[in-house]
């Protein structure tokens, strides 16, 4: 049986509040931000494609949208639009996947577990 690393961190050790980074990151200086949404486009997917090198991640962002079938044999195949793609290095992505599992978590103590199951999700048992 392997050993267990006592000074291993539990996920949410290593996650600390936006608030606790940013004064970490400043050297527990004030900084003042200016958000400037002047050029701001707002947008929605429901799909997402992550792919990354050694210096960056780039997310896709689009939507899924079921293309109909040619004829009644053939399936229907789902298209994936990408509108919108973001490249980040890896710290950024890091915080960004720190900050999205913190509102996950507080949304789903608000309103219950989000089932990612698809089938489990449905009404009618399909």
């Amino acid at each position: 049986m392997a050993k267990q690393n006592d000074d291993a961190k539990t996920p949410d050790e290593n996650e600390k509040p936006v608030e606790e980074q940013a004064r970490e990151q400043t050297g527990k200086k004030q900084v003042r931000l200016r958000v400037d949404e002047r050029e701001m486009r707002t947008s929605y997917a429901n799909a997402f494609r992550a792919n990354g090198t050694a210096e960056e991640i780039m997310l896709d962002f689009g939507l899924n949208l079921i293309g109909p079938a040619a004829n009644q044999q053939e399936q229907p195949e789902i298209i994936f639009k990408i509108n919108d793609r973001v490249i980040m290095n890896h710290y950024s992505a890091k915080r960004l996947a720190i900050t999205l599992s913190q509102l996950i978590r507080r949304h789903e103590d608000q309103f219950g577990e989000l089932e990612m199951d698809v089938a489990k999700r449905r009404k009618d048992n399909l």
